[in-house]
């Protein structure tokens, strides 16, 4: 699964068209560079995740030494490259002594906030948590849409040490180290920093990597109420949230519809090493592009999809994709040199349906089914199509299979991912329901004995 990934002279000649190199032109050199180029992305890449994920970090909590330390890292790594610093906002929110610096006025690479979240006070954790995002620049060539930027962004915060909203709180306190979430998402964004500083597009691009995403988005919700240009100057927004583990060459978009151009842009950039994009229109979800499509930005959201490790310790750098990534941020590199280069701005397009509030890891109150939504499938038709089951999970024995839909669970209508959520959420462990799947066309009845995360 991890074999290398060597670049095909085809794309390679078109790297060279695309930033401009001044190699000599023969097939084998255009080879041998593009090779080079891909064996320097994929260390770069391999370094940071394995950084980020470290013990060293301890999971990378918002409010922790180990989240202050990634993002002192991804403050470093900007500097290093000379992007540019951000104004800060008029106020500093108060900070713990000797942690952050901040002084009014003066630009910086982080935005320090206080993540206030209602989740961590109910679990008995301190609900006020000084933190900060970290922002830099690179200004854009074309002096007409210097005012107009792209947004490139993802989540660096995960859940430390913390079980109150882990799928294995039988470990306790062990550092979930989420390598996948967000790590693979961070690097792809310093990845595309370097790339974008190396060559820069007509308009510029802000690079952002949030904090507080694990507490419902808080970091990005800070940026848009609190971003240093005026959002309506954001013409686009990409957000990078598990894309660590490309499988069966399957990449999920969201946000193909919150532009009329987008659909267009998305499917036009798969035309080297083409992926599996599963194309899905709507510009919500459990992630920090949700933050910006609401304030009506036209946002896509790259995702390599759900896997067992999800919000558990195991979720470990030795599991990422390397290569694997590497071609979804060719991919969308694509994708954000299109939107960065057009003359005339995005169209947005709003969603039919209000912004949904859903948990990403599921219910509170530790019932446990498990089952692995198909994610790239929302919206296509009414349910809750499965990409498979846990091994030995309530949903195993009760026969529940890969391509399964879910359309009734508990009584309960399931037409989305959300009422799916809420009626696994109005259960309890222990009870016994009926689950209404379609299979092969055909409707047929489960029951199933509902258990206990971590059990």
């Amino acid at each position: 699964m991890l074999s290398a990934i060597t670049r095909r002279a085809a794309y390679a000649s078109a790297v060279a068209l695309l930033f401009g190199c001044h190699h000599a032109t023969t097939v084998r050199d255009i080879h041998d560079d593009a090779r080079a180029a891909a064996t320097s992305d994929t260390a770069r890449i391999r370094a940071d995740i394995v950084y980020l994920s470290s013990n060293a970090l301890e999971g990378r909590g918002t409010g922790t030494p180990g989240n202050d330390s990634a993002a002192a890292y991804l403050a470093r790594e900007y500097a290093r490259l000379g992007l540019r610093k951000i104004e800060l906002a008029t106020t500093c929110p108060a900070m713990r002594p000797g942690v952050r610096e901040c002084v009014v006025g003066r630009a910086s690479y982080t935005q320090p906030f206080i993540a206030r979240s209602a989740a961590a006070a109910h679990a008995g954790l301190p609900s006020e948590l000084p933190t900060q995002n970290v922002v830099a620049k690179v200004p854009g060539t074309d002096a007409s849409l210097a005012t107009q930027y792209l947004v490139i962004g993802a989540h660096y915060d995960h859940l430390g040490r913390s079980p109150s909203d882990a799928m294995d709180p039988e470990a306790k306190n062990a550092i979930r180290h989420g390598a996948d979430d967000n790590a693979s998402g961070t690097a792809a964004v310093l990845e595309l920093a370097r790339r974008f500083h190396a060559h820069p597009a007509r308009r510029p691009v802000i690079f952002v990597n949030f904090s507080g995403e694990e507490l419902g988005d808080l970091g990005s919700e800070w940026f848009v109420e609190h971003a240093p240009i005026p959002v309506d100057s954001i013409d686009a927004m990409l957000n990078f949230d598990m894309v660590g583990r490309l499988r069966d060459d399957k990449l999920i978009v969201y946000g193909v519809a919150t532009a009329t151009e987008m659909r267009a842009i998305v499917d036009s950039a798969n035309s080297v090493q083409p992926l599996k994009i599963d194309a899905v229109g709507d510009g919500f979800g459990p992630s920090d592009h949700a933050s910006f499509y609401g304030k009506k930005v036209p946002v896509l959201h790259f995702f390599t999809d759900m896997h067992e490790d999800y919000h558990r310790a195991t979720d470990v750098s030795s599991k990422i994709n390397i290569p694997g990534e590497v071609r979804v941020i060719d991919y969308a590199e694509r994708i954000a040199r299109n939107i960065a280069n057009r003359s005339s701005r995005l169209t947005y397009e709003r969603s039919s349906a209000p912004p949904p509030k859903m948990s990403a890891s599921g219910p509170g109150n530790g019932t446990y089914f498990g089952s692995i939504p198909d994610m790239g499938s929302a919206g296509d038709t009414p349910g809750v199509k499965l990409a498979g089951v846990t091994a030995g999970s309530p949903a195993d024995k009760a026969g529940a299979q890969a391509g399964d839909i879910i359309v009734e669970f508990g009584g309960k209508t399931v037409k989305d991912l959300y009422d799916y959520t809420d009626a696994i959420g109005a259960h309890k462990p222990g009870d016994v329901v009926q689950v209404i799947v379609m299979r092969a066309g055909s409707r047929l009845a489960l029951t199933v004995t509902l258990g206990k995360r971590g059990s």
